[in-house]
């Protein structure tokens, strides 16, 4: 099986999480790519696969003998999709040779466009992956999963010397709980990558500090002939909210270490009224100081309108990983090094988001992040390369043979 088909193969399997579920999985339908990565596993040499009843998927591939007491590395990737936009089914389009012009997304008036995407003439020649516009492609993280499983197979054909390898398929990172139910004892590694970023070559081992706010709005609905003085429109208290916020913090206008407020929805009327945000920084103080800026925003409404009127609610996601990196960087420079031998120089932008690495780094298995090839992720402008995922699947041999070199 081609790199190619096994990526076809999987997008066509529903796989969104659901950000409104509190099973695990957040969605039953995981369990069916679960299942499958697990058989497809062992055809490629991971005797031990198997699913767990939270549809996690461990296996472990033995050393070489004679490689047994070297570092136990793992890959790590997730097996759902956003619950962002429709993830099923999935038409894949295939455009060989690509000559770098705008995309046309089959009948569904969206356009892939060099004006918002201009990275597409580095990707002149190859053969572009996209879908018909009507739904995601599922790259995120289907292109890790097919990456990793191509690379052991490739370990095992070519007989590359190598330590214990493990391998871990989660389900649920995309609504942010995959690394609450991670066993650690299971995966038994040392080091792990997940392979969950963009471009070929990222090596990254920064991430934001995140967190999820929500501000409820009481308001006071009263006949508006009798209103003066009395009625509290909660939409208008949830619009001042938002008015407080620094106009300049949101995504579209911050770049690299640049933190945001980001309003990802909201709902209201006269009576109640939402308000849902994440919140990103690089910086851990001026991550607090953001939260300290939303808790002063629901001081200084209740105090205008009353006890109660704004209820802000905080929830930590996930914390910058470098701080648990840096003091075994050596993760980070085989990465490297692996990724010079594909012939690529290794990026390191920080993550304006964050991955299970960055949980699990701080759960005690150091877990940089290594790009896919895929760009445009949770909507459907994303695509990806044959070649760049192929490039991925040779980082990660090569992070396997430099580690089996180490004792």
């Amino acid at each position: 099986m081609t790199l190619l088909e096994r990526f076809l193969s999987y997008v066509n399997v529903p796989t969104s999480s659901d950000e409104g579920s509190h099973s695990v999985p957040t969605a039953e339908k995981e369990f069916v790519l679960a299942h499958k990565l697990a058989e497809d596993m062992k055809a490629v040499g991971i005797a031990d696969a198997h699913v767990d009843g939270q549809c996690y998927v461990y296996g472990h591939l033995p050393a070489t003998p004679g490689y047994e007491d070297r570092k136990r590395i793992g890959f790590i990737a997730h097996l759902d999709t956003s619950p962002d936009f429709a993830d099923s089914p999935v038409n894949a389009q295939i455009r060989e040779n690509y000559d770098g012009g705008d995309i046309v997304l089959g009948k569904s008036g969206r356009v892939i466009t060099n004006a918002n995407f201009p990275h597409l003439s580095s990707l002149v020649g190859r053969t572009l992956v996209t879908t018909d516009g009507m739904t995601l492609l599922g790259a995120d993280d289907k292109a890790g999963v097919s990456e990793i499983l191509h690379a052991i197979g490739k370990i095992v054909e070519s007989g590359v010397p190598h330590g214990p390898i493990s391998v871990a398929f989660t389900p649920d990172e995309e609504v942010g709980t995959s690394a609450d139910h991670f066993d650690l004892g299971t995966f038994a590694a040392d080091y792990a990558y997940t392979v969950d970023g963009s471009r070929e070559g990222e090596v990254v081992y920064e991430n934001f500090n995140a967190c999820s706010a929500v501000f409820r709005v009481n308001g006071y609905n009263i006949h508006p002939g009798e209103a003066k003085g009395r009625m509290i429109n909660a939409s208008l208290v949830a619009m001042e909210i938002n008015a407080m916020l620094p106009s300049a913090d949101i995504p579209r206008l911050t770049e690299g270490y640049e933190g945001f407020f980001h309003l990802t929805d909201m709902k209201g009327d006269c009576e109640k009224a939402e308000l849902h945000y994440i919140v990103r920084d690089h910086s851990a103080e001026l991550f607090d100081a953001r939260k300290n800026t939303l808790r002063h925003i629901e001081k200084t409404v209740n105090e205008k309108y009353g006890p109660g009127t704004a209820e802000l609610t905080v929830r930590d996601s996930y914390r910058n990983m470098e701080e648990k990196i840096r003091p075994v960087f050596e993760v980070v420079e085989i990465a490297n090094e692996a990724t010079r031998m594909a012939g690529i120089e290794p990026l390191h932008d920080p993550i304006r988001g964050g991955t299970d690495g960055a949980r699990l780094s701080f759960m005690g298995l150091p877990c940089p992040n290594l790009g896919t090839g895929g760009f445009a992720f949770h909507g459907p402008y994303e695509h990806c390369t044959v070649e760049g995922m192929e490039k991925v699947s040779e980082i990660i041999v090569n992070i396997a043979k430099l580690w089996a070199e180490r004792k």
